[in-house]
């Protein structure tokens, strides 16, 4: 079974997404404006936050306040206005002691706020009230103000409107009740009680969180204000480093390629033509002892000269790894038929299915780029993966190029190198930086056991690749290098096993 048809499914990882966005757990590369809109949104949600919190505290803090000054202004109405004016008569009923408190409660004691005044006896008698209706009715007192009656004192509370009697208040809103004792020159005690309107409360919250949040709300723009050119700072800072990381990174790459191509150089114009110098002076030193009739000499020289032939065609593969120059000269195609090639000498089943044409008019960068993923997912498959077949398949959409490399080695868990590289291991981090520096999408899917299938999508059309998908690709799995549904490549064909090419 090839690697391309084994139907064990493992879950696909991906490394670089495309649009230049990083591998997996990498940080993505800093903008500072929208670091500035995260810390405006910040400081907008700790505003709402700050408001909510400041109108609750200013509403307790106002109710406080306003049930404060209702039961001063009470005690003053009550000492000032109802004690001078109360009668013994107003205890019993007598029109004329009610008739002189009721005049004395209308001109001095109801205005816009105070919208209700009673006046119980001992036993819940309403002896007096500006409501006439409720002048005579009785209704059970509460503990609060039966102890208020037992031990002078000014209590106020929001008023409960369900009760009976506060029927006829059940249209003015909500309101505040205050009251207090006072007493009949006899000595007779009665409870005064006011009602007044829950607006104040209202009023005085509003006025409270006003100040309040003008003082929050310059404070942190202040805060926010002293806080961006310090951010700008370290923004600037972050994105020179991460700029000077890629700069780096592009260096080593360059590096990379130079020390490859003086190595590739030296070995070809030294090592190779003496091995091949050799080789042909073993040739005709074998030939000249058959001619001299010492067969016993020329077997082994000639032997000789067939492991040199063979170094030679083995360092002609090293150096089509080491440095490709049949992708400048032949193309992509070439240039991946050399690289299974060299595959394939070295004892590995390796299957290209590649099409003609299927990397004309693509742009040197994705080439290049395919070809050094293609190369380097090759080497971690012999030399890491002990895989015995290998599938290169390439395919071609309409504005993208897929590149896929499976083999059926012993696989690995994904999760452990993109958590804990090894010291000096940073094949994984390093391609995908090479495909998010160019804008396309790497995917690994690997698992102990499982072998490894890489995915490279590339645009072609000058633009990040957003998910796997690509136009113009199979989806339905039919045919001659179809794709499944989950990418992979399927019924591929065309082995190149033929050997590597001269370098």
């Amino acid at each position: 079974m090839r690697p391309t048809d084994d139907p064990t499914t493992v879950a696909w990882t991906t490394l670089a997404a495309g649009g230049g966005a990083g591998a997996a757990g990498e940080p993505r590369p800093v903008r500072t404006w929208r670091v500035f809109g995260q810390v405006v949104a910040a400081a907008g949600l700790v505003l709402v936050l700050v408001a909510v919190l400041g109108l609750t505290a200013s509403r307790q803090i106002a109710e406080r306040e306003s049930v404060n000054d209702a039961a001063r202004r009470t005690d003053l109405l009550a000492e000032a206005v109802v004690q001078p004016v109360l009668r013994d008569g107003v205890a019993t009923g007598d029109p004329d002691a009610v008739a002189t408190l009721d005049r004395a409660v209308r001109d001095g004691v109801l205005d816009d706020q105070v919208v209700r005044v009673k006046v119980w006896d001992a036993d819940g008698r309403i002896v007096y009230s500006d409501e006439d209706r409720l002048i005579g009715q009785q209704f059970p007192l509460g503990d609060d103000e039966r102890a208020v009656l037992a031990d002078p004192a000014t209590e106020a509370e929001v008023s409960d409107l369900d009760k009976p009697e506060n029927a006829f208040e059940r249209g003015q809103g909500k309101l505040l009740e205050v009251y207090r004792p006072v007493w009949t020159p006899d000595g007779t005690p009665l409870l005064f009680e006011t009602y007044s309107r829950y607006d104040a409360v209202t009023e005085r919250s509003t006025a409270l969180w006003r100040g309040f949040a003008g003082i929050t709300l310059t404070s942190l723009l202040v805060l926010v204000a002293l806080m961006l050119p310090v951010l700008w700072t370290l923004l600037d800072r972050l994105r020179r480093s991460q700029q000077h990381r890629e700069v780096l990174l592009q260096h080593a790459v360059e590096a990379s390629d130079e020390e490859r191509r003086r190595i590739a150089g030296t070995l070809h114009d030294g090592v190779v033509q003496e091995l091949a110098a050799a080789s042909f002076a073993l040739a005709g030193a074998a030939d000249r002892a058959d001619r001299a009739g010492a067969p016993d000499v020329a077997a082994p020289v000639r032997d000789a000269a067939t492991t040199v032939r063979a170094s030679i065609q083995g360092l002609r593969s090293l150096l089509v790894d080491i440095y490709p120059a049949s992708l400048r000269t032949a193309g992509l195609r070439a240039a991946l038929a050399d690289l299974v090639g060299g595959l394939a000498v070295r004892g590995v089943d390796v299957r290209l299915d590649a099409p003609d044409g299927v990397a004309e008019g693509l742009p040197a960068p994705v080439e290049r780029l395919v070809h050094r993923v293609a190369q380097e997912t090759l080497r971690n498959a012999v030399a890491h993966s002990g895989a015995r077949h290998v599938d290169v398949v390439l395919r071609r959409g309409d504005d993208a190029v897929v590149l896929e490399v499976a083999d059926d080695g012993v696989g690995f868990d994904v999760a452990v190198p993109l958590a804990r590289p090894p010291e000096g291991h940073l094949g994984l981090r390093l391609l995908a930086d090479l495909a998010s520096s160019a804008g396309a999408r790497l995917e690994v899917a690997s698992a102990p056991g499982a072998g490894c299938r890489w995915r490279l999508t590339a645009r072609t059309d000058g633009r990040g690749t957003d998910g796997p998908g690509t136009d113009g690709l199979r989806t339905d799995g039919r045919g001659t290098g179809g794709w499944d549904a989950d990418g992979a490549a399927a019924g591929s064909t065309g082995t190149a096993t033929d050997g590597g090419r001269d370098a």
